[in-house]
């Protein structure tokens, strides 16, 4: 009963949301939907207009009114000024992994505490790192702040179902394998499902999974394993970085093996294999018309813009993770699947957006409500793995993410 008297104490709470993309809508939402903890919920972002538009649906569909702004989340002194204007007690971060820095400087000129759902990346690389944000930790702790990182799907509840299994399953984790599988279909010839230059970056980059004390690097999409997901089917699935294996490496010292597979349909990788070929993907400058601009860039302006979507998704995703070790019974070593399935109708006719903003915006929410709450609690730079699993897998049953754990025969056989 103990680790409830945070979620039973229900304090009430003003937030700030930056980022009106679909993550941020269904964040938004699932806060309106909780007033009890949520006692007044402002969103910010690049294009007000965007902020409106989330506004509106939320108060059709709850009743709640959100204030709305227009920010550049880069400009220091204009983020520092509109926090202190309204003084909320947690800015929830759900704008582009760039900024992440720059928010969290203002939260510390400002006192604020601070969540987001990805980690910082540098502009002119795909480098995805937690170095920068860890070494914030000190400031954070001194100022007796709390920055949670990563509070989305995967990152976020990837960690926390493994160490919820490492809690009431397992002694050890010898393996663990991150699953990632979108098997909806949204009728485009080539889309992509969250903000396109991030996820054109992370596919594009070298492959690196953790492997016996160190992180071995393979190319690009280079390998690809077959598995048949419960309420999809068989699925191609690539190995991929994610950066929720640096914290689990960091905080599961004992595992020999972490890997993260995404899937990807044979349309999807080839189209992107084509725009690779023909420099699309750059990240670097490139002179046009007198112009420097980035190809990438011009790339995502012509994209269908993720959170238009929601109306045409049909399917599900299935997410979980595979993890083998040491059973805390004494039985021996043993293997349990723990997964997530989500589907993209029901996510939209709850939020108006598809079931891949839907799956992180909640776990965005669910982070937030431990920290207001007092369930989740500490001064300094935290990931998702260093607090307690239960309250938060509580939330994901009772907010829309239901989720189910059973044991295999085995470890993955590849």
């Amino acid at each position: 009963m103990r680790l409830f008297a945070g979620l039973r104490r229900m304090a009430l709470s003003k937030v700030l949301v930056i980022g009106a993309g679909g993550v941020g809508s269904v964040a938004v939402h699932k806060m309106a939907m909780n007033p009890g903890i949520f006692s007044e919920i402002h969103l910010a972002s690049r294009t007000k207009a965007k902020c409106d538009a989330i506004a509106e649906s939320v108060k059709a569909r709850t009743g709640v009114d959100i204030a709305t702004y227009s920010l550049d989340a880069e400009e220091i002194s204009e983020l520092v000024k509109l926090i202190e204007k309204i003084g909320p007690k947690l800015v929830v971060n759900l704008a582009l992994p760039y900024q992440d820095l720059a928010i969290m400087e203002g939260c510390l000129r400002t006192g604020v505490d601070y969540l987001d759902t990805a980690n910082y990346e540098p502009r002119d690389e795909a480098r995805f790192e937690y170095k920068w944000q860890w070494a914030l930790h000190d400031r954070f702790k001194e100022k007796g702040l709390m920055a949670l990182l990563g509070s989305g799907f995967d990152p976020g509840v990837t960690s926390v179902f493994a160490m919820w299994l490492k809690k009431h399953r397992l002694k050890t984790i010898r393996t663990l394998d991150i699953l990632d599988c979108n098997g909806g279909d949204h009728g485009q010839a080539f889309a992509t499902n969250f903000n396109p230059e991030i996820n054109i970056r992370e596919v594009t980059a070298p492959a690196r999974h953790w492997e016996d004390g160190a992180f071995v690097e393979t190319p690009a999409m280079s390998v690809k394993q077959e598995f048949d997901f419960a309420a999809v089917g068989p699925k191609n699935m690539y190995l991929m970085y994610h950066e929720e294996l640096e914290s689990l490496a960091k905080f599961i010292p004992e595992m020999q093996r972490a890997r993260f597979w995404m899937t990807f349909g044979d349309e999807y990788i080839k189209h992107l294999t084509v725009l690779q070929n023909v420099g699309m993907t750059r990240i670097d400058p490139v002179i046009y018309e007198g112009h420097e601009i980035i190809p990438l860039h011009f790339l995502k302006a012509v994209l269908p813009e993720p959170a238009s979507l929601g109306p045409t998704t049909k399917g599900k995703t299935n997410i979980g993770d595979i993890a083998t070790g040491e059973a805390l019974d004494g039985s021996g070593e043993k293997t349990f699947y723990i997964r997530n399935i989500c589907d993209h109708e029901e996510a939209y006719a709850e939020t108006g957006n598809q079931a891949v903003s839907y799956t992180t915006g909640v776990p965005a929410m669910i982070g937030a409500a431990m920290m207001l709450t007092g369930a989740w609690r500490g001064e300094g730079v935290f990931n998702m793995e260093e607090f307690d699993p239960d309250p938060f897998m509580d939330m994901l049953n009772e907010h829309g993410l239901p989720w189910t754990v059973e044991e295999l025969g085995g470890p993955l056989d590849f």
